[in-house]
């Protein structure tokens, strides 16, 4: 099965290198510094630094370290709970199978191309500390809770009384953030896989995933 999600993202072939904002370029290099470095081992100057611009440029765009380092947790969870309602709404026409197959995959396609495996960030001690962080976790719950509302659809709740999936899918998609760190290649194979995976949990039958997956596959580009 070959996602059209591989595409997201990549740039016609011009010839010239793509540009990307002042913005964009402060945020790529403080990911990786802050992934390689720590948080806390990082400063303003050194990302100024790691860009070529004065330091004072970098404040133009971002108030501190805290709102850079805000805006970076916001990329690794907001691209997809802002598609959750349109995804929800997949199950009128398909099922909610598809709908979770497809919330999957574009999860997975957020932390994938997260710069510098940013979505690594909420593991790091110096990060967990710091106050916005509190923030960031209310973030993801929501994401957790459109987890729980979608998979509740697909459990057998006499098997499973109670039963909220939220947090076990939840960390099964952020095994991206360990393939990535490894440097293992998270091919279109792969991501269906973790799809797959996800309705298993469910106990979704077999036949019904590869249903499912035919059918995201089809329209998870309406979502990119």
């Amino acid at each position: 099965m070959t996602s059209t999600l591989r595409a997201v993202g990549r740039p016609r072939h011009t010839g010239q290198a793509p540009r990307i904002s002042a913005r964009e370029d402060i945020l790529d290099h403080a990911a990786r510094l802050f992934t390689s470095r720590g948080y806390a081992g990082t400063s303003t100057r050194e990302i100024a630094e790691a860009i070529g611009i004065r330091q004072a440029s970098l404040y133009y765009h971002f108030a501190d370290k805290a709102e850079i380092l805000s805006e970076l947790l916001e990329q690794t969870i907001r691209p997809t709970i802002d598609k959750v309602e349109e995804i929800e709404r997949l199950a009128a026409e398909h099922d909610w199978a598809t709908a979770l197959y497809v919330l999957v995959l574009l999860d997975v396609h957020t932390l994938a191309v997260a710069p510098h495996n940013a979505g690594m960030l909420p593991r790091l001690p110096d990060v967990t500390r710091q106050p916005l962080f509190e923030r960031s976790k209310v973030v993801r719950r929501e994401l957790m809770d459109a987890y729980d509302r979608i998979a509740s659809h697909l459990i057998d709740h006499r098997r499973h009384h109670d039963l909220r999936l939220g947090n076990v899918l939840l960390q099964l998609v952020e095994v991206v953030i360990s393939m990535r760190r490894s440097g293992d290649t998270l091919t279109d194979t792969k991501r269906h896989a973790v799809a797959a995976s996800a309705l298993r949990i469910c106990d979704v039958p077999e036949e019904q995933i590869w249903t499912a997956a035919a059918a995201a596959d089809r329209v998870v580009g309406q979502f990119t």
